[in-house]
């Protein structure tokens, strides 16, 4: 179990050190005018320093009123049911390709968590997979990751 307190404050630390770092990254790029007009890293460093705001703020109010439990066991196994698969998804890619990828982690979801039928769950990811590689490969002529299996097959 996570206390409500211990995630505010995790989130509030990761969110402050994001927003820092953009801030401080941003000065490599510049923060000022130049001849061109604004450089690029002024958008940046004005946004970095509005995220660490809202982080201690963030941090503030979840020390003082974080009370009670934010995840419990049943919590930890609904996001392993959603987190693991889509891992499982990122790490196939290179092997796959990302439309067999994605054909393969659509049939997952819709058969095991939606619990449609095989042949629906076939048949929508199929079809998904193709129409992907008709838009982005076809129409905006944008190659995705094919793979080592796209490679095999001179894909």
């Amino acid at each position: 179990m996570i206390s409500r307190r211990a995630l505010e404050v995790t989130t509030a630390l990761l969110t402050g050190a994001f927003g820092a770092t953009v801030a401080v990254s941003s000065l490599d790029n510049g923060i000022g005018w130049s001849s061109a007009g604004v450089e690029a890293g002024t958008f940046p460093f004005l946004t970095g320093p509005i995220v660490l705001a809202g982080s201690l703020y963030n941090l503030a109010h979840g020390w003082l009123r974080g009370t009670g439990i934010a995840i419990r066991r049943i919590d930890f196994r609904r996001t392993g049911a959603l987190l693991l698969p889509a891992v499982l998804y990122v790490a196939v890619i290179p092997l796959l390709g990302i439309y067999v990828a994605s054909a393969f982690y659509l049939f997952g979801t819709l058969r095991f968590q939606s619990r449609l039928s095989i042949v629906r769950s076939v048949g929508i990811a199929l079809v998904t997979s193709v129409a992907l590689y008709a838009v982005f490969e076809r129409m905006f002529q944008v190659s995705l990751p094919h793979g080592l299996l796209g490679a095999a097959l001179d894909f």
